[in-house]
């Protein structure tokens, strides 16, 4: 928790105008009742509005987002019994990106003003978990193998959809602005948009926790998982709609940010063993402090201009990736140290 204050407070006093940490705590406890009349105000109307109204609510964010990409990939891994797992995988990324793609060139969900295009992303993440789910059933089957089948099947095609969509455009503008939100950004940060990731990752992260030992369980597969009393059908419905419950909100206030919840759960597990019950939260808060220090990176990189969070993402997440597979030592769950 000190690294991530320490990241927190750092990454706010980055960027194009220097500020002091003392001045970032000193508007932050501004900021909370019967603390406020304490501090004294002695920085300017300007440093206010770039800390409290820009920098803080980016980097929370930031951090809510790592958090719960990082808890989602724990999920998905256990749901697949696969360490290369992304939280991507169902396809539930695609859909998103194809009501985000909608309300940003041709104006869909207007109604909903600043929030349509968080309701159109989630609307299209809803769309791809109920054909997943339909495809998956074929048959009156639901393994995983075909769960996964369908998720691949279901991406392919959206992310067609997604690019025909792009295709037929009528302003340039706007598709630049759809290919920036198809790689991640946090850019749009506002307080009023911390709410609803917040308690997303924070309930399932609870539930999670809740069933620790349901996950360990599968962790040896599910017919043992059922010696030990896990309704494996039920728990793998669970784990699905956690899944898709938090990669729709991730991804529809902050884009399609990859590898963050396939690089997470394996350094937690290298670091502090298999059990879910340590795995969850530590995988949360790291995931955390990354994300903090890749927006901080993606803001500064080019400064005045801003790189997409998923570009820094995936330069760190592919080298991740191969390393993964050539480490033949490595087995799931973190058996390999």
């Amino acid at each position: 928790m000190i690294v991530l204050l320490v990241s927190i407070t750092l990454a706010i006093t980055l960027g194009s105008v220097d500020i002091h940490p003392r001045t970032v705590w000193g508007i932050a406890l501004n900021h909370v009742p019967f603390l406020g009349g304490c501090v004294t105000e002695d920085w300017t109307r300007a440093q206010h509005s770039i800390i409290w109204d820009i920098r803080f609510p980016r980097v929370l964010l930031a951090a809510v987002v790592g958090a719960g990409l990082s808890v989602v990939g724990v999920a998905i891994q256990s749901l697949v019994r696969n360490s290369l797992a992304d939280p991507y995988i169902l396809g539930v990324s695609s859909g998103a990106s194809v009501g985000a793609t909608l309300v940003i060139l041709f104006g869909a969900f207007s109604m909903y003003g600043q929030y349509a295009l968080s309701v159109g992303a989630f609307l299209g993440s809803l769309l791809s978990i109920v054909l997943i789910f339909s495809l998956s059933r074929i048959g009156g089957q639901n393994s995983t193998v075909r769960l996964l089948m369908a998720g691949i099947a279901i991406s392919a095609i959206l992310s067609g959809v997604t690019s025909l969509i792009i295709f037929s455009a009528p302003n340039e503008h706007g598709i630049r602005s759809v290919l920036f939100w198809l790689s991640g950004s946090l850019a749009g940060a506002k307080w009023e948009y911390l709410t609803i990731p917040s308690l997303v990752v924070l309930v399932c992260l609870a539930v999670l926790l809740a069933q620790y030992r349901s996950l360990n369980s599968m962790l040896m597969g599910e017919e043992s998982a059922s010696t030990l009393g896990v309704n494996t059908v039920q728990f793998r419905k669970l784990l699905l709609v956690i899944t898709a419950l938090l990669t729709g909100v991730i991804v529809a206030i902050s884009g399609s940010i990859g590898f963050v919840g396939l690089m997470m759960p394996h350094i937690v597990r290298v670091i502090v063993g298999s059990d879910h019950r340590r795995v969850l939260p530590v995988s949360a808060l790291l995931g955390a402090i990354f994300l903090i220090w890749a927006d901080a990176l993606a803001r500064l990189s080019f400064a005045p201009e801003e790189l997409p969070i998923g570009i820094i993402t995936a330069l760190c997440g592919g080298p991740f990736f191969i390393w993964l597979m050539l480490r033949s030592s490595y087995s799931f769950g973190g058996g390999g140290r």
